[in-house]
């Protein structure tokens, strides 16, 4: 099944046999440091920019409704953001993955993002919908 929404999200990782840690990059679209004034003009015309992980966090899909509740929950942070990246950690044996393996996967994930590599995650908009990067 091809995955184009929160929603689709959710519903194949509860499906999953063994327990699903869902992993969240949140970010933040940005000029890059020294700006050309072409990338400027674009950036101010909502084209182009950096994407910067500005907050990241694991749930168990159990622990999430829908998008519009996790989008609640990031506002209370205070951080504004604007494309969400997932990627999901499986356990293993009826084990759910462990809090110091979703963390050391958060941070393999706000590395390779920071790299430019998006292709290896879901990338979704604050409705909650799949969109191209790149």
């Amino acid at each position: 099944m091809a995955i184009t929404n929160f929603a689709d999200l959710l519903g194949e990782a509860r499906l999953q046999p063994d327990a699903q840690r869902l992993l969240f990059v949140f970010t933040r679209a940005e000029l890059p440091d020294n700006p050309t004034a072409e990338q400027r003009r674009n950036f101010e015309q909502g084209v182009g920019g950096v994407l910067t992980p500005v907050l990241c966090v694991d749930k168990a899909p159990e622990e999430l409704s829908d998008m519009a509740a996790l989008v609640a929950e990031s506002r209370e942070t205070g951080i504004e953001w604007d494309i969400l990246f997932v990627g999901a950690l499986s356990g293993r044996g009826g084990e759910a993955p462990s809090a110091e393996q979703a963390e050391a996967q958060l941070e393999r994930m706000v590395e390779s993002l920071k790299m430019g590599n998006v292709e290896p995650f879901l990338a979704l908009d604050r409705q909650g919908e799949a969109v191209q990067i790149g």
